[in-house]
């Protein structure tokens, strides 16, 4: 096997949350370039059905799952409908997310918890659910979508429930990377930094101070942060876990 045979995906089978828009849909369409067939969850079943379809254009299979990760019963049933489409699970990009800038003196208690739920607890229940399947046949690799907000504070926006939430998934990841590694399960993070998704670019007054605090004066796209996946997710990273990979531009060396 060659060094660029084991980037392929072939005959792999992928889970993506938060799948149907931005970065879940970008890095879909690179796991399935690389073979694997793709199943998209998503709160928005219509977009997700819509971004599906385009990953068929692929030449893999591809399915569309409704799911709220802050759900058990809902996240069980988005695993069981994608056992049942494809048979197994080896590749998860545990990707939703959402974000809530409030100052934390005014922050409700709703808002605080609502990003907990999803970012945080939403990223365990998933990984919990997919992590048994993939325990059960033998490996597997869990993908979480931190932040560069698990490392630094974020500024002008307030943004504390979010940076805590993110420094949490870090957490997360290297403490099950450890549990599971004698079962060949792989646990990494990826942190992006501002990548110019439908969510960051509505923050039109932050935008030139994140460019100008960024060393490479400008934002990320959500194609970069493609081969960071596909390479943790391929057997490329056989011997990579607890890791997490910071992409941002050099936000964080300064």
């Amino acid at each position: 096997m060659t060094p660029i045979d084991k980037f392929s995906l072939k005959s792999k089978k992928a889970l993506v949350t938060g799948g149907a828009r931005g970065i879940g849909k970008s890095v879909s369409g690179a796991l399935a370039q690389a073979g694997a067939d793709i199943a998209v969850a998503d709160l928005d079943l219509a977009e997700a059905t819509r971004t599906a379809r385009e990953l068929e254009a692929h030449g893999v299979k591809a399915l569309a799952v409704e799911a709220d990760v802050t759900r058990p019963d809902q996240v069980n049933r988005m695993v069981e409908t994608v056992l049942k489409a494809f048979g197994t699970i080896d590749v998860l990009f545990n990707n939703a997310g959402i974000c809530v800038n409030e100052k934390a003196e005014e922050m409700s208690f709703a808002s605080w918890q609502k990003v907990i739920d999803v970012n945080l607890t939403g990223v365990f229940l998933v990984a919990q659910a997919v992590g048994r399947v993939m325990i059960a046949k033998g490996g597997g690799s869990i993908i979480n979508t931190a932040s560069m907000s698990g490392h630094i504070v974020n500024q002008p926006q307030p943004q504390c429930g979010y940076n805590a939430s993110k420094a949490g998934v870090i957490m997360l990841t290297r403490s099950l990377a450890a549990e599971w590694a004698p079962y060949k399960v792989r646990v990494n993070s990826i942190s992006p930094g501002y990548i110019a998704t439908e969510m960051t670019m509505k923050a039109t007054a932050w935008i030139p101070a994140w460019i100008e605090a960024t060393p490479m004066r400008r934002m990320g796209k959500p194609e970069e942060l493609q081969g960071v996946v596909l390479y943790l997710a391929s057997d490329a990273a056989a011997f990579t876990t607890g890791s997490d990979i910071v992409v941002d531009g050099g936000f964080t060396c300064i």
